[in-house]
């Protein structure tokens, strides 16, 4: 756990545009839901082997918990960070071709302000 963590820091230290350094944040919480997914899967299941039914069944539900909290986590990346880096490339290809396009211009603004609004809930 500490590697990963540690791992986790390194990206996070080097990242320097903000919705990469979101993503990287992102993604290191997933590997410690992961590792802690595989960990309390095994102790659940070792429950289950002993006859442990009663903490098996806590197990389970501390899992459960671990399970959604990564469900949450992959959607905030899915829906709200990897669309914001998305912008910012589009908003960077615009400014080269701004003439030919100014209506898509406005649109992706207003795409990338919908996106750090939603990060600011």
């Amino acid at each position: 756990m500490e590697g990963i963590i540690k791992e986790g820091n390194d990206v996070v230290k080097k990242a320097e545009d903000e919705d990469v350094r979101d993503a990287a944040i992102i993604s290191a919480a997933r590997r410690v839901e992961h590792y802690e997914i595989a960990a309390y899967g095994t102790v659940r299941t070792y429950s289950q082997l002993v006859g442990e039914q009663e903490s098996a069944q806590l197990l389970q539900q501390t899992l459960d918990e671990e399970k959604e909290a990564d469900q949450k986590l992959t959607g905030i990346a899915e829906n709200f960070v990897n669309a914001a880096s998305a912008s910012e490339g589009e908003h960077d290809e615009e400014e080269e071709e701004a003439p030919r396009r100014g209506s898509r211009r406005a649109t992706t603004t207003r795409g990338r302000q919908v996106a750090a609004d939603r990060k600011r809930r």
